[in-house]
């Protein structure tokens, strides 16, 4: 690279040095000047009738009083003195300027005489380098994107995975396979070709991808799987053929395909048919993994979040028969990744990482890093030495909902509906035994959302019970409930509009999905299928009658309204309280923790009504 770029360098230098050659030696004589022979000159010298004369090389210029320019001829500046010596002219009584002798004003003649052709070579050269690079460009087009890294630059070991014990002792065996061969060979086992990671975003998949070519210590190549595919039918094809035979010379070695659902859908799907680029290279694809040699030590990683649409010809033994499923980490797997996440970060001593851990269900190994840094980037805009528990407590809000917009005005009116709404949302919470545990009130504004309640588990499970369920919806229709309650029917607010969202939702698939309907069974409704036509995708399809969505949208209305009927109640049985958490949010706007609990604890006392109130 840096060769090419001196070459061209040199013949633009070249060509700029030539056209100023030529701009010089065209307009270095603009004024008309007329040649004359050197007697002539020396006579008009003789009369007086030059004021200057100038001398530059070979060339003697004449400037008369009569503003006209001369030019003559002499060899050399000593001959024209003795010339005018000669004439009885004295060389001192006209002012004689030397340019240049006319040795140098020679070679500068010489090299004048070949300007064009050095310009014209020059030009021929570059245009010569340019179609050479179009050429180079051209022959690189279905030649294969992927990116080798080499040795242990992946610098990154199972170490560097946290929360995800199982995957890491599946890819185990083919970190093994690549280290030693012959231990799985002498037994006749053979290790799978493919594997597939399969997990929602911000698991890890890249990352434990990375990990085994660094554990292994290979050649590892990574492509995402959208850049197989071009515009032109068969370019994808071609850098498939490219990949798989630079992954064969480099033999063993891991060769990485990030998304690839981009390039492995169902075949049929698209518009262009059987000349489709995209179905071209899957196509290839296929046959590549089929055609290695028994001996090539060649192992395919690639990872997905959406398998569901993947070829079904992609998934079979032989390709990729082994899937390896990556999930969002349990308690202990967050609080694992947070301790690889903390590290060379100064942290308080009163930072408790297993009780973070347990302050986010749900996250990811990408949220949780996010977490970290945002903690590490609030303490620093604090300027403070090290990292304390009021960063994590702020980060963890910022991550779920977004950070505070302190410089929103909100009026004492919106302050109190948003106060009781929230505090609707925590009652009925905490008094349904089924309901998570409320952890966190607050009423400060981040992102769209003008306060929110959050709940955590006791104990993480993978499934719900519908006792869990309609506690959940009852809890969503707390903040509804206690507005209509406390402010009346007609002064309800906007602000259920996420929540009620939720629940609708919510209910829908337990009709559909989870067969929890007593009058429609133990069945699901939908049929979940991609299908793209001109870039638009339909996730959904109806497979039942006009009468069964008719049934289904009943049921889904009874428990959208058994779950409200129960929150009003709630509420209303226990308005006291519930003007007793609004009151303490509107002057705190924030209860957590011991607070939290004293202020469930604590028995509620009268309090007048709130100014809305009918």
């Amino acid at each position: 690279m840096n060769s090419r770029l001196m070459r061209n360098g040199f013949i633009y230098l070249l060509i700029v040095v030539a056209v100023l050659a030529i701009f010089f030696t065209l307009f270095s004589d603009v004024g008309g000047s007329q040649e004359i022979p050197i007697g002539t000159a020396v006579e008009m010298i003789k009369k007086g009738e030059v004021e200057m004369v100038e001398v530059r090389g070979d060339r003697i210029s004449l400037y008369t009083t009569r503003q006209e320019t001369f030019t003559s001829r002499m060899e050399q500046y000593a001959v024209f003195v003795d010339l005018l010596q000669s004439f009885d002219v004295d060389p001192q009584m006209t002012e004689i300027h030397v340019k240049g002798s006319s040795g140098l004003g020679s070679f500068f003649g010489l090299i004048l005489n070949f300007l064009p052709l050095i310009f014209f070579g020059a030009v021929l050269l570059f245009m010569m380098r340019q179609a050479q690079g179009n050429t180079n460009q051209t022959f690189s087009f279905g030649r294969s994107k992927a990116r080798m890294l080499v040795g242990n630059q992946p610098n990154v070991t199972f170490d560097d995975v946290a929360g995800a014990e199982e995957p890491k002792e599946e890819l185990q065996e083919v970190v093994e396979f690549l280290q030693f061969p012959e231990r799985f060979e002498a037994l006749g086992a053979r290790v799978p070709r493919g594997v597939l990671l399969v997990g929602p975003p911000g698991t890890g998949k890249t990352l434990l991808a990375r990990a085994v070519a660094g554990e292994a210590a290979v050649p590892f190549f990574s492509i995402s799987g959208s850049e197989f595919v071009e515009m032109f039918v068969g370019v994808g094809a071609s850098r498939v053929r490219d990949l798989f035979d630079q992954a064969k010379r480099n033999t063993p070695c891991i060769v990485f395909i990030d998304e690839i659902d981009a390039v492995g859908r169902h075949r049929g799907a698209g518009l262009g048919g059987g000349h489709d680029e995209r179905e071209q290279t899957l196509n290839q694809i296929l046959v590549e993994m089929d055609g290695f040699e028994t001996g090539s030590n060649v192992i395919i990683l690639a990872s997905t979040n959406r398998p569901d649409i993947l070829d079904p010809a992609l998934l079979r033994p032989g390709r990729f028969d082994r899937r390896v499923t990556l999930d969002n980490p349990d308690v202990k797997g967050r609080e694992a990744i947070l301790k690889v996440h903390v590290q060379g970060k100064p942290l308080a001593a009163e930072i408790d990482l297993t009780a973070i851990a347990k302050q986010t269900p749900g996250f990811s190994g990408a949220d949780l890093a996010n977490l970290v840094n945002e903690a590490a980037i609030l303490a620093a805009r604090e300027r403070r030495k090290s990292v304390e528990h009021q960063d994590f407590a702020e980060s963890i809000d910022r991550v779920i909902a977004g950070p505070a917009r302190k410089s929103r005005v909100i009026s004492d009116r919106d302050k109190e509906v948003t106060a009781y709404h929230e505090a609707g949302h925590a009652l009925v919470g905490h008094l349904l035994p089924s309901a998570e545990p409320v952890a966190k009130i607050s009423i400060v504004s981040r992102g769209q959302m003008g306060g929110y309640t959050k709940s955590i588990p006791d104990e993480e499970s993978y499934y719900m019970t519908l006792k869990q369920a309609r506690a959940r919806l009852a809890t969503l229709m707390g903040g509804r409930a206690a507005e209509e309650t406390v402010f009346g029917e007609e002064e309800i607010t906007t602000g259920a509009g996420n929540d009620i969202e939720q629940a609708t939702q919510l209910a829908r698939t337990i009709i559909t999905r989870y067969g929890m309907s007593e009058k429609l069974g133990p069945r699901t409704f939908g049929k979940r299928e991609e299908l793209v036509f001109l870039g638009r995708e339909i996730s959904e399809q109806a497979d039942y009658s006009d009468r069964i969505a008719e049934e289904i949208d009943d049921e889904v209305h009874g428990l959208i309204n058994s779950a409200y009927q129960t929150a009003k109640n709630l509420v209303a049985d226990n308005k006291n309280k519930l003007s007793q958490i609004a009151k303490y949010l509107i002057d705190n706007e924030t209860v957590e923790g011991d607070d939290l609990t004293n202020l469930f604890d604590t028995p509620p006392t009268p309090l007048p009504e709130p100014s809305g109130a009918d």
